[in-house]
């Protein structure tokens, strides 16, 4: 069935196949805070086959999962904890690469039949990459196949399940976005609880494959700034762009209106600016009525000119 999905004979699919693991593009880029994350990126025919894969294949994925979901985004996650007080972040080390092919196929056993051996070993070929550039070396997941965000949902649903239950039974929200976890309650004290329930259950489910990236464990409440995924929750019970960023953007603004912004600059405040409309409509109405709806909107649309 790919091979029709690619326009392909099975025997060109399993000749492109045989060394699939070895075609991707690596290098790094900084991560947010310190470090560098690996990229791995597949040829663009690679890419094609792995889009494939996922149209003829279904893989479930639970109602707490908000990360490459079609129509959710971040701004649903954190909507998810806008009016609870007491907030926990978790974060997964290295999650992708934590996820080879003999995990997968674990979790797969749970859920559906296991294919034959030779179309398992196929489908290891196209959705896994070789790090140490050998296809007798170690399978993982890449940061940056197409395929890699729905995989790892799927690997994830068993846990997701059984922590949702766990946090309904402690009254406490739990949502995940990739490798970022949330949980938020109005119970003061009790997400003091989480960290042991998160660590237990990913022993049960995963071995010491997937841990918890301690350094990023962080408490919050209404005493202080509280984010869910680059998004502040504000005291009222609603989501914000947060202070910082909304004086980054007047300032954007203000310098391109006195022309000293570059193309690369300019598209940045594009991006910062559809954005905020998506998070907080009302920042935007504020910004026309300081500078001009005829203004913000020729920002908007500078790019068409």
């Amino acid at each position: 069935m790919l091979a029709s999905k690619v326009n392909k004979t099975e025997t060109e699919v399993i000749q492109y196949l045989a060394n699939a693991p070895l075609k991707y593009k690596v290098y790094t880029i900084p991560k947010r805070t310190s470090g560098n994350r690996v990229i791995a990126q597949p040829t663009k025919e690679l890419k094609e086959y792995q889009r494939a894969f996922l149209q003829i294949k279904s893989f479930p994925v639970h109602q707490v999962a908000t990360a490459y979901c079609l129509g959710l985004s971040i701004k649903d996650n954190a909507l998810s904890h806008k009016a609870n007080s007491y907030l926990l972040k978790m974060d997964l080390k290295n999650f992708f690469n934590s996820i080879n092919n003999n995990l997968f196929w674990k979790i797969w056993a749970v859920n559906k039949k296991l294919p034959e051996a030779k179309d398992k070993e196929l489908i290891e070929k196209l959705l896994f990459w070789s790090p140490s550039k050998s296809l007798q070396g170690k399978l993982i997941l890449s940061v940056g196949a197409p395929s890699s965000p729905l995989l790892s949902n799927f690997i994830m649903y068993s846990f997701d399940e059984h922590l949702f239950k766990a946090c309904n039974k402690l009254n406490v929200t739990y949502t995940r976005y990739a490798d970022d976890l949330t949980f938020s309650t109005n119970k003061k004290d009790i997400l003091f609880k989480v960290p042991n329930l998160v660590a237990e259950q990913l022993r049960f489910e995963f071995g010491s494959s997937i841990i918890v990236n301690r350094k990023k464990t962080k408490f919050s409440s209404k005493a202080h700034n509280r984010h869910v995924t680059g998004i502040t929750l504000n005291n009222n019970q609603a989501i914000s762009l947060g202070r910082k960023r909304k004086r980054y953007i007047k300032h954007l603004v203000h310098q391109l209106l006195l022309n000293k912004l570059t193309v690369d600059d300019i598209n940045h405040l594009k991006g910062l600016l559809a954005f905020a409309k998506h998070i907080e409509p009302t920042f935007i109405l504020s910004l026309e009525k300081k500078y001009s709806l005829a203004k913000i909107t020729h920002i908007f649309e500078a790019e068409n000119e």
